[in-house]
C-alpha cells in the first residue's frame, strides 16, 4: 500500500510505532521497521544523549530499515540537553524524528539542515496547523481515544480527522484507537494516510516490557482507562489499577486545589516499576481505550502483517461489494 507516509518515511505499510516511555527500546523499534513499519526508539527513556547514541547503534545492528526517535519537548525548567540528542540522533543516520509535548520550533532549524522528516504529535486541529506553519512534515492527529495527553478538547477521531483533512496540507496519520485494519481503512477513509499505533504494539512479541504489562493489556476492555490530573489541564489516560483509584481518590478530595505534589508517590517514577519489574499497581501509566481491541500477542511482524491483509479485504471485498451489492452479505472480523 502507498501512502504519502509510506512515500515520506521510505516505509512499506503506512503504520507508525508511537515512542512510549520504557517502550520504545531498540528491540521493538527494530521489529516494527523489519515488518514494514517505522519503528520509533523513545528519545528521553535513555538518560543520556550518550545512551541514546548506543540506543540508535543497537537498533541499526538489528535493522537494515528506516526507523526514528522520539523526542517529547518538556517545560523549560525541566528541559533536558535537547542539542545533544539531536545531535545523536544526526550522527546516527536516523532521518525521522517524531516529535511531541511542546512545540519543537526552536529546534526545527537543526533537524531540517540534516535532512531529517519530522512528525509531530498532536491534539487539535489549530496545533496541527502550527506544526504544519513551522516546518513539520507531517502530524501524528491524536483523538480522545488515545493513551497519554489526549490534550483538553476531547474530540474523538471520527471528527478530529476529517476536520484535519480539511485544513491540513501535509500528511497525517490517525492515532488513538488503533489496532487492527479496520482502523487503518477508517483513518484512510477519513482523510489519514496512516496510523500510529503506541498501546497495541505494547502487547507484541518483542516489545520489551514485563509479561504482566502484556497480558493486562489482552485482560483489559475498553471501560478500563481512566483520566487524570483533568483539574491540572495535564489529561493523561491510563490504564485504571490500585494506585489510579487512590489518585482519583485524591483528586476528588482536593479539587481545583490539587497541585501535582498531592499526586507525585501516583505518578513520580512509575514506568521502571510497571514496565520493567511488572509491578502493575504501581501507579499511573499511560494506555489506550485501543485495549478492548486488543485479544493476543503476536510478533510485530503477525500484526502488521494480519492488518494489511485485513485493511485489503476490507477494502476489497466489504467496500468495493457495497457497489456492487454485495458487501452486505460479506463478514470481515
Amino acid at each position: 500500500m502507498k501512502t504519502a507516509i509510506t512515500e515520506l518515511f521510505g516505509i512499506e505499510h503506512p503504520i507508525i510505532q508511537g515512542g512510549m516511555h520504557f517502550v520504545g527500546f531498540a528491540e521493538l523499534a527494530a521489529a516494527v521497521s523489519n515488518a514494514g513499519g517505522l519503528g520509533i526508539i523513545t528519545g528521553l527513556t535513555q538518560k543520556t544523549p550518550e545512551l541514546l547514541a548506543k540506543e540508535i547503534a543497537r537498533c541499526r545492528d538489528m535493522t537494515d530499515k528506516p526507523f526514528g526517535v522520539n523526542l517529547t519537548f518538556l517545560p523549560t525548567f525541566s528541559a533536558p540537553p535537547y542539542p545533544e540528542y539531536i545531535a545523536a540522533i544526526v550522527e546516527g543516520g536516523v532521518k525521522s524524528v517524531e516529535t511531541a509535548g511542546r512545540s519543537p520550533e526552536a529546534y526545527m532549524p537543526a533537524l531540517k539542515a540534516a535532512g531529517i522528516k519530522v512528525i509531530h504529535k498532536c491534539t487539535s486541529v489549530r496545533h496541527s496547523l502550527k506544526a504544519e506553519r513551522i516546518g513539520c512534515d507531517a502530524v501524528s492527529v491524536d483523538g480522545f481515544e488515545c493513551g497519554g495527553h489526549p490534550g483538553e478538547d476531547d474530540i474523538p477521531n471520527m471528527i478530529l480527522l476529517p476536520r484535519a483533512a480539511e485544513e491540513l496540507k501535509i500528511p497525517f496519520v490517525a492515532s488513538g484507537g488503533m489496532a487492527d485494519g479496520r482502523s487503518l481503512v477508517a483513518a484512510l477513509s477519513l482523510g489519514a494516510a496512516g496510523m500510529n499505533m503506541g498501546t497495541r504494539f505494547i502487547a507484541t512479541k518483542e516489545a520489551p516490557v514485563h509479561q504482566n504489562v502484556k497480558n493486562a493489556l489482552v485482560a483489559a476492555t475498553e471501560l478500563d482507562t481512566r483520566l487524570i490530573m483533568r483539574s491540572l489541564r495535564n489529561t493523561e489516560r491510563v490504564l485504571k489499577n490500585a494506585n489510579v483509584d487512590r489518585l482519583l481518590e485524591i483528586e476528588h478530595a482536593k479539587g481545583d486545589k490539587l497541585t501535582i505534589d498531592d499526586i507525585h508517590d501516583q505518578v513520580a517514577g512509575v514506568y521502571p516499576k510497571v514496565m520493567l519489574d511488572g509491578q502493575m499497581d504501581a501507579g499511573a501509566w499511560s494506555c489506550g481505550m485501543v485495549a478492548g481491541l486488543i485479544h493476543d500477542i503476536p510478533s510485530c511482524k503477525e500484526l502488521v502483517d494480519r492488518i494489511m491483509a485485513e485493511a485489503e479485504q476490507i477494502i476489497r471485498s466489504r467496500l468495493v461489494g457495497f457497489l456492487e451489492g454485495t458487501g452486505a452479505t460479506r463478514k470481515v472480523a
